[in-house]
């Protein structure tokens, strides 16, 4: 089983599947050997021979388990989200059907594979529906469940829903899993999408829930300060820092063009166009002037003095 194991993790499935049949009649394979060399396959991406071997294994009176199916649909949803994305929510619908049929179980980690390729391709709402549903087959969300949803409603800009699937995360239990890796996920695909206000509220939240941030948080909180130019509140992080005893040092950050104070250039007054009835009235003004200058001006009465 270690050595089936071994050789399928490292994409080596048709040895382990020649190696399996040729000691069948000296060590009988068990649903563990046959969940594996399924894996094998799925995991070169080889889904018609995933698929064969499945055949082969049911004429053959073998059973299938939750492990292998959930690798299938794994598989299905890489192949789809490489090929046709939209073909995505149809194909693992059928994977899903398959195991009603057949009656195979489904588990936390059978939603998990559908929920992380629904969020890859960005389709997060519908990911939350598959995330509402588990409870209908008795699944409950896991850490994993939790740090993809959260990743995802931040990577949509629904930070909001964000935060409330962390307060969630902390409620199933699950608090001690948002470590400092996981914050600093979070903290990177914020600021990535330009939402640093937010990023310096989930930070004071990361100290708030006793993870120690390190030098690389303080660094890409920093970096993103200085190139919104903001340099007053990177200085301020920089000395928190120093006093937490965070050996971060002093750079230089760029700043991003588009926050840099522009100067106000003088703007030159353009003439204004002279509309007909101005231009009409000014020239009667002007045929008035004329007309006047010609008019002979009465001389002024003067006393002679004698």
């Amino acid at each position: 089983t270690v050595v089936v194991e071994k050789l399928c993790e490292n994409g080596f499935a048709s040895y382990a599947e020649k190696m399996v049949k040729s000691l069948a009649n000296e060590i009988f394979p068990g649903e563990r050997i046959c969940d594996l060399l399924i894996i094998g396959w799925c995991v070169d991406g080889k889904l018609d021979e995933a698929n064969r071997l499945a055949g082969e294994m049911y004429r053959g009176g073998f059973e299938l388990g939750t492990m292998a199916f959930n690798a299938i649909l794994d598989c299905v949803c890489k192949l789809c989200r490489k090929k046709d994305p939209f073909r995505l929510q149809s194909e693992a619908e059928n994977v899903l059907v398959d195991m009603d049929t057949y009656g195979v179980p489904r588990n936390v980690e059978t939603f998990n594979v559908l929920i992380n390729n629904l969020c890859k391709i960005r389709k997060t709402e519908e990911a939350l529906k598959v995330f509402e549903r588990m409870g209908e087959w008795g699944c409950y969300p896991n850490e994993e469940t939790f740090l993809v949803l959260i990743r995802s409603l931040y990577q949509a800009a629904r930070v909001g829903e964000g935060d409330e699937m962390i307060d969630r995360m902390k409620s199933a239990g699950y608090g001690d899993k948002l470590d400092k890796k996981a914050y600093y996920g979070f903290l990177k695909i914020l600021c990535g999408i330009e939402r640093i206000d937010h990023a310096l509220s989930v930070f004071q939240k990361m100290k708030k829930d006793g993870c120690e941030p390190g030098v690389k948080t303080y660094e890409l909180l920093m970096e993103k300060l200085c190139a919104h130019n903001r340099v007053d509140k990177a200085n301020a992080l920089f000395n928190g820092a120093k006093k937490r005893g965070v050996p971060v040092t002093q750079k230089e950050y760029p700043v991003d063009p588009r926050y840099l104070k522009k100067k106000v250039k003088a703007v030159k007054k353009e003439k204004k166009r002279e509309t007909l009835p101005e231009k009409m009235a000014r020239k009667r003004r002007r045929l008035k002037q004329i007309r006047l200058s010609f008019v002979k001006k009465p001389k002024k009465m003067t006393r002679r003095a004698y």
